[in-house]
C-alpha cells in the first residue's frame, strides 16, 4: 500500500477510535498512531479491531505530571490509536465496565504508545 493510502487509512481508524473514547471519557482522548512500524518500508495503517488496554504510568510511561493509567484503544497488534491520560483506578475499574457492556476486548499483549 502506498504512504498516502495507508496514512489516510490509518487516520480514518484513528478518527473513529478517538470519537468512540471521547464519549467515554468526556472529550478527553487524543490521537495516536496512523500507522503501524514494519521496520521494512512498507506502510500499513493500524488495524480497524479496538481493543482496550491500560498502562500504568508509573512503568515508565510517564507522558503528564498525573499518576495513575493510560488508557489506550489499540488494534491487534497493540498499536494505540487513541490514549487518554491520567486515567485514576476508580475510572479505570468504570471504563473497564463500560468496555465490557460495549464487547470491546482487553488487550494483553505490549501495548506501542507514540513518542
Amino acid at each position: 500500500m502506498q504512504y498516502f493510502q495507508a496514512l489516510k487509512l490509518g487516520q480514518k481508524r484513528v478518527a473513529e477510535a478517538r470519537e468512540y473514547l471521547n464519549k467515554l471519557t468526556d472529550g478527553k482522548a487524543m490521537p495516536a498512531l496512523a500507522l503501524t512500524d514494519t521496520k521494512s518500508n512498507v506502510w500499513k495503517p493500524v488495524g480497524e479491531e479496538n481493543l482496550y488496554a491500560f498502562v500504568d504510568e508509573s512503568a515508565g510511561f510517564v507522558l503528564t505530571d498525573n499518576s495513575g493509567y493510560i488508557l489506550a484503544l489499540v488494534d491487534n497488534s497493540g498499536a494505540s490509536k487513541t490514549i487518554v491520560q491520567g486515567v485514576t483506578q476508580e475510572q479505570k475499574e468504570k471504563l473497564e465496565k463500560m468496555f465490557q457492556s460495549d464487547n470491546i476486548p482487553k488487550f494483553e499483549g505490549k501495548v506501542i504508545l507514540p513518542v
